[in-house]
């Protein structure tokens, strides 16, 4: 294996766990479940991303082989994350979780909560 690739395996790897360790960081540090919401959406998207891609060049170099099962984790990481972070925020406007004074966007809390369900179709 030459420099440069172990150089680029690295790389990801290193900012992969960057990333990770931020979010795992954020995930204790920020106040309010809405928040929180942001570390595992964002940051460890992006770590596991950075993680599994280097593990893709590693193994692609090393064994001659195209890795598809991390890329397909990868990309199933990349969709899934945002839908299930929207899901959670939505179920929690819903049970009216309060959100602190001092987070921005009260005024889109309030609105959000007073919206009617929609009809039911008999």
């Amino acid at each position: 294996m030459t420099p440069v690739i172990e150089l680029i395996i690295c790389a990801f790897l290193l900012l992969g766990g960057i990333f990770v360790l931020l979010g795992s960081f954020g995930l204790l540090r920020l106040p309010d479940f809405y928040t929180r919401l942001h570390t595992p959406t964002k940051a460890t998207t992006l770590g596991l991303a950075g993680l599994l891609i280097g593990s893709m060049i590693y193994f692609f170099v090393a064994e001659q082989r195209l890795v598809v099962h991390e890329l397909l984790i990868t990309l199933f990481l990349l969709i899934t994350a945002p839908v299930s972070a929207h899901m959670l925020a939505k179920a929690a406007l819903h049970h009216k979780v309060r959100a602190l004074k001092r987070t921005q966007g009260q005024n889109l809390f309030t609105a959000a909560r007073k919206r009617q369900p929609p009809p039911a179709d008999n």
